[in-house]
């Protein structure tokens, strides 16, 4: 017989928070080493900082592939917190149905406002 209760409690579910948990902190990385890469490009560089020097560092492919897995670690890392804090907050199913759907619209045009500036260089 198996004790489902006090200290012996056969604990069992998805783990969904450990995902989230995990996800949120390998997208962080992500970003922070990117964003030590690009701040290494601009203190090694020559001249004034202008929009030559940054077309110059966003233009080889590798750097836009690099880029782009970066906006998309910020969209997943945006949408597990925001959707953390919805469902941890906004109580209403319907109101947070809504933000939901907002800010999943909000999140896509950002990212393609992104990879379009990206690509556009």
């Amino acid at each position: 017989m198996s004790v489902n209760f006090g200290s012996h409690r056969l604990v069992v579910g998805a783990h969904y928070g450990m995902r989230d948990w995990l996800s949120q902190r390998v997208t962080a990385v992500i970003m922070a080493l990117f964003t030590v890469l690009v701040l290494a490009q601009l203190i090694f560089s020559k001249g004034p900082i202008g929009y030559e020097l940054w077309a110059g560092i966003f233009s080889p492919q590798w750097m836009k592939s690099l880029t782009f897995l970066v906006i998309l670690s910020m969209l997943y890392h945006v949408w597990v917190g925001m959707r953390n804090i919805f469902q941890d907050y906004v109580k209403p199913y319907w109101v947070r149905f809504v933000m939901h759907v907002f800010a999943i619209a909000w999140l896509i045009a950002c990212t393609g406002g992104a990879i379009e500036a990206l690509w556009r260089l």
